[in-house]
């Protein structure tokens, strides 16, 4: 029997900052992108497994879930360090209209590494996720989650959602407001910054691969 915990209201706003106050750029990611995802996802620890898949996923049902996203449908946003590694991602899946859910539904899943835990990457990519949703005409975000997962939850609460709690699993429903220009515009800036932010990251890159191939034939 599933048991509401609060009741519904319009998302909160949440800033693009984690809460040591700087700045994350949040890209989205595209089909090129598929093995980032991969690694990322098998590099979490089986704790980390059960929370994000609510189950103890093998590497092989991980292979499985990447192999099977739609990046046409779907929106997947990632989260990278100075090294280009993907630490932190979110899926958007817009299924709306299958497994009982409203047409003008989107359910999120995220992941965020270890090291980046307590400080809000996983809020500020649930607000990019749900800015988006709202541009795709999405009403309502839905997360599914275990009952034990606590900063998933508390993510959801902050942003005002509705809670039932069946046995061991938890829904959570955020109503969101109509997009407006404000967050098309919003949504375009976050892309183009991040984007800049990348190509930057991805130049560096290069440059001290460059510099160590130099080094090394010094030696």
């Amino acid at each position: 029997m599933s048991h509401p915990e609060s009741t519904p209201s319009q998302v909160r706003p949440i800033t693009g900052h984690d809460s040591s106050g700087s700045w994350i750029p949040i890209r989205r990611l595209n089909n090129r992108h598929r093995p980032d995802v991969l690694r990322h996802l098998l590099a979490l620890s089986p704790d980390d497994r059960y929370l994000r898949f609510e189950h103890i996923a093998t590497d092989e049902q991980v292979q499985r879930y990447v192999d099977q996203i739609d990046f046409e449908r779907d929106e997947i946003f990632g989260v990278f360090n100075r090294r280009l590694e993907l630490v932190a991602m979110a899926h958007l899946a817009f299924d709306g209209g299958t497994e009982g859910l409203p047409a003008d539904t989107a359910e999120f899943g995220v992941s965020v590494a270890t090291h980046l835990r307590g400080r809000g990457v996983g809020q500020r990519l649930f607000a990019h996720a749900a800015l988006h949703a709202r541009n795709r005409g999405v009403h309502t975000l839905v997360v599914h989650a275990l009952s034990e997962n606590a900063p998933m939850l508390r993510i959801a609460r902050s942003a005002g959602a509705a809670i039932e709690r069946s046995g061991g699993e938890a829904r959570a429903r955020v109503k969101l407001a109509p997009d407006t220009l404000a967050t098309r515009v919003g949504a375009l800036v976050d892309e183009g910054v991040a984007g800049v932010d990348y190509g930057i990251k991805r130049q560096v890159q290069r440059v001290d691969r460059l510099v160590s191939a130099i080094a090394g034939s010094c030696t």
